[in-house]
């Protein structure tokens, strides 16, 4: 009895070790979707279905944002960190105006951090989309494969799979680069079994080049190194590098301290401290080159201060320094602005890393506002 007992529990172990290193074994397929009213949701779990197909892939939909749309809200939300962990990808979008939608949009802008670490190259990608009449269809699915090219991903088209057995008596939402729905098309319930057939297809030879070039664990590993490097915390490197921004300077006239366009920040400072301003005059007469780059390092604090006002207290959502603009009070013959400049770009990228890289531009006046022998105007690009 007791033979028999333990051949039973040896069974067992190896059954379950069997069953871990089949599951270790299978590829991982994201299938990421916004969807507004849920038509792109409907293909994306035949797509789902038909990477599942073949037993060694495991399929996973999620949403990059969360819905109160009753089809949608139980629908995980991905975050951008987690896309270096799968061997594949398939995007789904509604089609808005012959492009992605916003939604998709504002996500895919968000992998930059990806973008810069060469996380995502090498990794497969296929795109389906909810089209609505149709019209942009081909515009909107090249734009998607447009942003996934930039990361280097393996785009995998649908060709023609599956057309010989589609309902060619009314319009199918088929295309070379990838499954459509056409939507707004009433006459006819969508997806419709031809639509639904292709997703099931294209998620079918999806799963083919997602198994045949998963990675292994090594190289995501260091994948996920280079995303953790561009997700320092901001607020950290200020404390850690004892840099303390100065509490916000008062206008002196009829204007803001910043205005925002878009995702855009644009903001303007001089050298004003403790409500006097620090080195005042002409460089070269009144005051030495040092002291202007002590008041450069002291007009871009503010202009750092008046950012973290903008962005609500969270430098984090700084996604970029795109310009700084220095203007000093010099002498006519004066060449050596970029010099002065240098404490203002040297503290930006020291701040946000990558991220505070920026064009830059610096000039001479013969007089600046309240005196100031420099005046910053920067332009920050933000979540």
């Amino acid at each position: 009895m007791k033979k028999t007992y333990s051949f039973l529990i040896g069974i067992l172990v190896l059954f379950i070790i069997n069953t871990a290193m089949a599951q270790e074994q299978k590829a991982k397929v994201l299938v990421l979707i916004y969807s507004d009213n849920g038509g792109t949701y409907e293909l994306a779990k035949e797509i789902a279905k038909g990477i599942e197909s073949g037993q060694n892939v495991q399929a996973i939909i999620k949403q990059v944002k969360a819905s109160d749309n009753p089809k949608l809200k139980n629908i995980p939300v991905a975050t951008v960190e987690e896309l270096v962990d799968y061997d594949g990808i398939a995007f789904g979008s509604p089609v808005y105006f012959g492009n992605i939608s916003t939604g998709m949009s504002e996500f895919l802008s968000k992998t930059i951090g990806l973008w810069s670490s060469h996380a995502l190259e090498g990794k497969p990608a296929t795109v389906f989309m909810s089209a609505g009449s149709g019209a942009g269809k081909e515009l909107a699915l090249q734009s998607f494969w447009n942003s996934l090219a930039v990361h280097g991903m393996v785009l995998v088209p649908n060709g023609i799979s599956g057309y010989e057995n589609i309902d060619k008596n009314i319009p199918q939402g088929n295309s070379v680069l990838g499954t459509t729905s056409l939507a707004s098309l009433n006459s006819v319930e969508r997806p419709s079994k031809s639509e639904r057939y292709l997703a099931e297809v294209q998620g079918k030879n999806f799963a083919k080049v997602a198994y045949a070039l998963r990675g292994d664990e090594k190289t995501k590993s260091v994948n996920k190194v280079g995303v953790m490097e561009n997700k320092t915390d901001v607020n950290q490197v200020l404390k850690d590098k004892n840099i303390v921004l100065p509490s916000l300077p008062k206008p002196v006239g009829n204007y803001e301290l910043y205005a925002r366009s878009g995702n855009l920040i644009f903001i303007n400072q001089v050298a004003l401290k403790d409500g006097k301003i620090v080195n005042p005059g002409k460089v070269g007469v009144d005051v030495t080159e040092e002291q202007v780059k002590e008041a450069t390092t002291v007009t871009m604090l503010n202009v750092l201060a008046i950012l973290k006002e903008a962005v609500g207290g969270d430098l984090n959502r700084v996604k970029k320094c795109v310009q700084l603009i220095g203007t000093f009070n010099t002498p006519d013959t004066y060449t050596k602005h970029a010099e002065l400049m240098n404490p203002a770009s040297n503290l930006t990228v020291e701040i946000f890393g990558e991220k505070g890289k920026h064009t830059r531009n610096t000039s001479g006046a013969s007089s600046l506002p309240v005196g100031s022998s420099v005046s910053i105007h920067a332009i920050f690009e933000v979540e």
